[in-house]
């Protein structure tokens, strides 16, 4: 198949340190390749990728301090260049949310949009208007039924695990990691209360995106000791495995519907036990008692983190790769892509292109 696929323009692909969704375009655009599609990515000019990459700015926007509004009119210039050449592909993937929908709409070939946030009062609205493009959640709590949007599928992200290295055991003494965006959604917050009650240090990391820096200032930095409480800044790939890898269990705290959250299969995926809220996606992603366990208030993670050596490490490697493996995300979005070819062609009768299927 001849397949657009439509990154963001925050961070690059794949991202540095932060940027969960261009990691999943990532994997899903050079695995695409792998199996004999021919993709084209729509990223920043500085993304490294298998596929031929058409860049919507030279270089990541984030980095550059580049906020809203400016970052719109980039993203709008991308979508243009991306919806021009759509006669020269069989499919478009959007990974950007709602800036694409009046787009595909517009356009005779068939597109794919990921949702890879969450909908507010506002946007809801403009996703109500397009119910019936092609949606696929990324979690099936992440699904909005009273929104009537048309779902093809739930496919999960995924990581390379091989990319990870594994801890058979934490380090002792033993310390607790939390790796996240420092925001009230996320919980560091949180993570430092349960850390407090247990009496065992705090490793944490994330960026401090511009809108959250005041709670940071307020909630976070005050208890940051450098002993008890150490945070170490935006994590690159090698530290937040380390990090992670090396702790007794990762705390995932979170506020919010989280749609997925790629640190719960990363720490897992270390070997390290997850230690969440049960909140949106994370009982799908976590098997409790197994691989961490699912909480209703700071009260249970408190006495979770006292059970949590009695996990074993193997088993939570192990169900990361029989669930959230790239083969088997990338599988899901073959068969959503299949499906949605099929369904153009039965109402079409034909392809408005010739249809390229992997050898």
């Amino acid at each position: 198949m001849r397949i657009a696929q439509i990154a963001p323009l925050w961070e690059r692909v794949p991202p540095p340190a932060y940027g969960g969704t261009e990691l999943v375009v990532s994997l899903l655009s050079d695995e695409l390749v792998r199996r004999g599609h021919e993709v084209t990515l729509f990223a920043t000019g500085d993304s490294q990728t298998l596929a031929r990459l058409e860049p919507g700015c030279a270089e990541a926007l984030r980095p550059q301090g580049i906020l809203p509004p400016q970052y719109a009119v980039y993203e709008q210039m991308q979508l243009s260049k991306v919806f021009q050449q759509a006669g020269e592909f069989d499919l478009i993937h959007s990974h950007v949310d709602y800036p694409a929908l009046p787009y595909a709409s517009l356009t005779k070939t068939p597109v794919v949009h990921t949702i890879h946030g969450i909908f507010t009062p506002l946007t809801e609205k403009i996703f109500a208007q397009h119910r019936t493009q092609n949606f696929v959640s990324i979690s099936h709590s992440q699904r909005r039924p009273d929104l009537n949007l048309n779902y093809v599928a739930t496919v999960y992200n995924a990581i390379a695990t091989d990319r990870f290295e594994f801890y058979p055991q934490p380090d002792d003494p033993p310390y607790l990691a939390f790796l996240g965006r420092m925001s009230i959604e996320k919980g560091p917050h949180l993570a430092i209360t349960i850390a407090k009650q247990v009496g065992l240090p705090l490793k944490m990391a994330g960026k401090i995106d511009f809108e959250n820096q005041a709670f940071f200032e307020r909630e976070v930095a005050p208890h940051i000791d450098g002993h008890q409480i150490q945070f170490l800044g935006e994590a690159d790939h090698a530290m937040k495995n380390e990090l992670m890898g090396r702790a007794l269990a990762t705390l995932f705290p979170i506020t919010w519907r989280e749609p997925f959250g790629l640190v719960m299969a990363e720490s897992m995926a270390c070997g390290t036990p997850v230690i969440a809220m049960a909140l949106g996606s994370a009982p799908e992603v976590i098997a409790h008692g197994q691989s961490g366990f699912l909480c209703q208030s700071v009260e249970d993670c408190v006495n979770a983190v006292k059970q949590v050596a009695q996990l074993d490490r193997a088993a939570c490697r192990a169900h990361v790769e029989a669930h959230f493996h790239v083969d088997r995300m990338v599988d899901g979005y073959e068969a959503v892509y299949q499906a949605v070819l099929r369904e153009r062609f039965a109402h079409n009768g034909h392809l408005h292109a010739p249809l390229r299927l992997a050898s």
